[in-house]
């Protein structure tokens, strides 16, 4: 049997619309054109699709578990209703000053989803808009793939000589993927 292919995501700027001021509701969780059809497009190409996110406004308490999980169920059915699916999503619930393992840039979440699910690292792209996505990646041995969406025109504007594959959004990514 061949060995399972992962993709890894970001979720804020990546799949959904990010906001400085947090996404704090299931209603404020919207989808970036084409992301959740990305997905499905991944998962139709035997792809298993994992999200790797900060939630720091857990901590900071601008919205409890019982709203990040009904913003996580939208996201779940918008991406069942295209014929995807996510396998799991890891969360880092901690503020940066709480120097845990599992924030990003730190590869602590990469490590947990690569250990509980068998698959090499070194095999894997992660997707993500923020400096902080693709120091976890190189930090883990996966390789970072940068989309300009959400935080990602800025990240390259603040790191100009960054030497990784950019896209536009994420289904741009996965139709490079998919090529490959």
């Amino acid at each position: 049997m061949p060995a399972q292919k992962f993709i890894l995501l970001d979720r804020d700027g990546v799949i959904n619309h990010d906001s400085d001021n947090y996404i704090k509701s299931a209603t404020q969780w919207r989808p970036i054109d084409q992301s959740i059809e990305a997905i499905a497009l991944l998962n139709s190409y035997g792809y298993k699709v994992i999200v790797i996110t900060n939630q720091s406004g857990l901590a900071h308490g601008y919205f409890d578990s019982a709203t990040l999980q009904k913003m996580h169920e939208k996201m779940h059915t918008l991406v069942k209703q295209q014929g995807g699916k996510i396998e799991a999503i890891y969360y880092c619930p901690h503020k940066p000053e709480d120097h845990c393992d599992c924030r990003k840039p730190k590869p602590g979440l990469l490590i947990q989803c690569s250990e509980d699910y068998n698959f090499q690292l070194k095999e894997t792209f992660f997707i993500g808009d923020k400096l902080s996505d693709i120091q976890a990646a190189q930090s883990a041995g996966a390789t970072p793939l940068l989309v300009k969406t959400g935080k990602g025109l800025r990240t390259l504007t603040n790191n100009p000589t960054l030497t990784i594959n950019i896209f536009n959004n994420l289904y741009d990514c996965a139709q490079f993927i998919i090529s490959r």
